[in-house]
Order: structure tokens, then sequence, then C-alpha cells
């Protein structure tokens, strides 16, 4: 009984499906900041701001975020469908960005980008599939939102830098230029993984089909549940019996009201502060991200162009990249509270150490590089636990709900992040951190006032 027990706690999904569903979470990182170091440039030769590009740069996680209300409605707990919607999606999105510049037409940049947040809705299905506990135990889910985070500082690392890379190859063609190249390059890559998830992803079980048996004889007896499984699935079928039942009124909002009787107060308030830190993380990793390339271009010491914006960008995320691979070790020992403590102080320092830089004057290469490296890093381990904790402490009914909460949570920091970094030189840098590290001090008081109802299960 025992090592059933364990087993159930270590379980993983089908290896190939796993890899799809990372290699996905990268792509779609990739797609989302490929254009940080180069779309300022192209929406100012289009004629737009420095504003308008950061609205280019977050827009996307608006449109992913409305795509997920019809998605989640027809995805039947599946994954297969949502994959092909967003590789769909994907390619139109970066052929439409690539086309503004033939077109000459500012807003094809921003539909564009509309279609490629479609596409982004993805997001919440690979941090789904990582927590699921259909097919995923309760010591392997921060170990696979790990990977995740991974992959957040792949595409944060790689994408700027490509974009960078891409931007040189200049503007002799009006097609394939700096501006374009990342569209068209990236439309091909998701063309032959979309071949390869066709091929290759293997969705979850169908879970049971609950149908309802009259009985012949009697018109008003009650309905027999019977539970059918789709696929022939034997050993499912024998956990689940057929019993009677009474027709409720309205059996969903019922179940709904029975779930939300169970959660408790101190449950959510863990909530809240997950969903706050799911917020906050990606709203401070978006503005810097957004306003890395326009701050750069704006000071006299360093008159960045998008390649070296891009490198900057990038070299933040590399450097990072061998802690966040030892976070993948220390996820199975160390508790997910304490994980998100320590990032969340780590990239609080980094903000502190940039406001007092601003402050006396002392911005050089140097002194911005770690900053941002350690906001970076601080603030991408610190996304590695808010959906894993609250998936460890609510009952399994609640992952895909906890899922789009902090999904939703993501989305919105993104959106109103890169806008923030968009806007940060016009609004005063010192006001641009300012209202970060309140920001972070808001997240503190609901940590410290939570601190024991968030101890969960290791791994």
């Amino acid at each position: 009984m025992s090592h059933n027990h364990d087993e159930e706690e270590f379980k993983l999904p089908n290896k190939a499906s796993l890899v799809i569903m990372i290699s996905m979470n990268v792509l779609l990182q990739v797609s989302f900041f490929i254009v940080v170091s180069s779309s300022n440039e192209y929406a100012e030769y289009l004629g737009g701001n420095a504003t308008f590009s950061g609205v280019v740069i977050g827009i996307p996680t608006a449109f992913a975020g409305l795509s997920l209300i019809p998605l989640t409605k027809y995805d039947k707990g599946m994954y297969k469908m949502p994959l092909h919607v967003s590789c769909c999606f994907a390619i139109l999105g970066h052929v439409a960005y690539a086309l503004a510049f033939r077109a000459n037409f500012l807003y094809l940049i921003l539909i564009g980008r509309c279609l490629t947040g479609i596409a982004l809705s993805m997001f919440m299905y690979c941090k789904r599939y990582c927590t699921d506990p259909r097919i995923v135990g309760i010591r392997r889910r921060t170990t696979l939102a790990s990977w995740l985070v991974i992959g957040q500082c792949m595409g944060m690392s790689l994408g700027p830098f490509l974009g960078g890379v891409l931007y040189k190859v200049g503007f002799s063609n009006s097609t394939f230029n700096g501006y374009t190249s990342p569209g068209w390059v990236m439309a091909g890559i998701y063309v032959g993984f979309w071949v390869l998830v066709t091929k290759y992803f293997e969705d979850i079980p169908q879970p049971p089909t609950i149908v309802e048996l009259q009985s012949a004889n009697d018109s008003n007896a009650p309905p027999i549940v019977s539970l059918e499984v789709k696929g022939g699935d034997t050993e499912t079928s024998r956990k689940y019996s057929s019993a009677p039942t009474t027709r409720a009124t309205s059996p969903v909002n019922e179940s709904l009201r029975a779930q939300l009787s169970l959660i408790t107060r101190s449950q959510w308030g863990v909530i809240a502060c997950m969903c706050w830190f799911a917020m906050l993380c990606f709203f401070i990793l978006g503005s810097w991200e957004a306003n890395l390339p326009v701050f750069g271009a704006a000071t006299e010491k360093f008159q960045w162009s998008p390649f070296a914006a891009g490198n900057f960008i990038a070299l933040g995320g590399i450097t990072s990249f061998p802690f966040l691979l030892f976070n993948l070790l220390a996820a199975r020992r160390i508790q997910d509270r304490q994980l998100l403590a320590f990032g969340t102080t780590l990239g609080l320092a980094g903000l502190v150490i940039f406001l007092s830089i601003l402050r006396t004057g002392k911005v050089n290469y140097g002194s911005l590089f770690a900053c941002w490296w350690t906001v970076a890093l601080g603030f991408n381990l610190a996304t590695t636990v808010t959906l894993s904790l609250l998936s460890k402490q609510l009952p399994p009914q609640w992952n895909s709900r906890t899922s789009m909460a902090i999904q939703y949570s993501n989305y919105t920091g993104r959106v109103t992040g890169a806008i923030w970094g968009g806007s940060g030189v016009s609004v005063g840098m010192s006001n641009f951190v300012g209202l970060e590290i309140a920001m972070v001090g808001i997240g503190a008081i609901l940590f410290t006032t939570l601190w024991r109802d968030l101890k969960t299960k290791t791994g």
C-alpha cells in the first residue's frame, strides 16, 4: 500500500508529450520576447512611439486571456486541441507582424501580436499539464514547474538575442529584413513544430463520461448513473460503479458550492497571495524587458541599438541559467514558501540597488547589469512555486481553476508591465522603480501574514 502511495506521489506523464509541452513553453516565450529588442524602432519607423512599442510587446497577453474563455469551454480537460490552436495562431501572428513593413501599416504589427496572443493562451495549458493530478504526482509538480521557469529564462534570453541578431540582417529587402525576419523565422519554426505535435503528442486518458439510464419499467424512477470510459480503459472503469442517484436541480452549481464550502479562509488567503505574486513577478520582469531597450537608447552613456539591447537582456538570462538549473535540484528538498521568499528578496535587492544608482547618478553598464541580473534571477525563481504550491494545497478538482487564476494573474502582470516599461523613461525612472518596490512591499505583507499557511510538501 505504501509503495503504491509513493508511486502515485512521484508519477510523471508520457515523456514525449512532456517534452513537447515544455518545448512549446520555450517557443511561446521566444515568440513573446523576440520583438523586444527591435519593436521600438519598428514602431517608430511605421509612425508609432515608445509607448506604442510597449503596447505591442504586452498586448498578446490580453488576447491570450480573452481566448482562454472559449478554449477552456471546449477543451474537455484535454491538451491536444489547444496545442493545435496555438500552433495555428502563432504562425498567423508572426506572418502578420512580418507583413506590416511591406504594407507600411503600423497597426498590422498590433494585429499580428494580437493573433500571437491567442497562441500564448497555451501558457496556461503548459502550467496545468505540469500540475495535473491525473498525470503528475504531488512530489513532482514543483520540479516540473522549475522546468517551465528554465524555459521562461531561455525564452527571455534567446528571444531578445535572436531579435537583435536578426536586426543585423539589414534592410536591403522589403520582405525579409531586420524588422520582419523575427516574424518569418518564428513562423517557419512553428510549422515544423506543429508537425511534431501531430505525430508525437499523446493526450491524457479521457475522463469517464456520465450516462443517465432510465428504468424501462418505471418512467418515474430516478435515473441510474453509469460511468462510461472512452477508449476502453478497463482499469479506470473498475474504479467506478453504477449507483442510483436523485436528479439535482443544478448539479454543476451544487458541486461548485460544495467545493467552495471546503475551502477555508486561510486557503483563500493563500490563493490571493499566490495570484498577487504571479502578477507581481511578471509585471516586474515584463516592465524591465520593455524598458531596457528604451532606457538604453535614451541614456547618453549607452545609446543602445536593438542589437545591443537584445544582447544585454539575453546576457542577464544566460547568466541566470545555471542557478535555475540548481533550482531543479533544490525544489526537491526546499519548501515552496522558502523558494518564494528567497526569489522575492533577491529581486527586491536588485530594485533597491537600481533606485540608489539612479539617485546617485552612478548608472553604468556593470551596475545596470548587476541590477538586471538580480531582478531576472530573483523573480524568475519566485514564479516557480505560484501554481505548484496551490496544486498541493487544494483538491485535485481545483487544478483547472487555479491554473486559470494564476495564468490570468501572469497575463495581467505581463500586459501592464510591458506598457509600464515602455513608459518608464517618460514617467521618470525613479517613479518606475518606486512603484515596483511598493508592489513587492504589498506582497511581503501578504507573505509574512500567511507564512504558516504556505507550508506544503517538497518536490
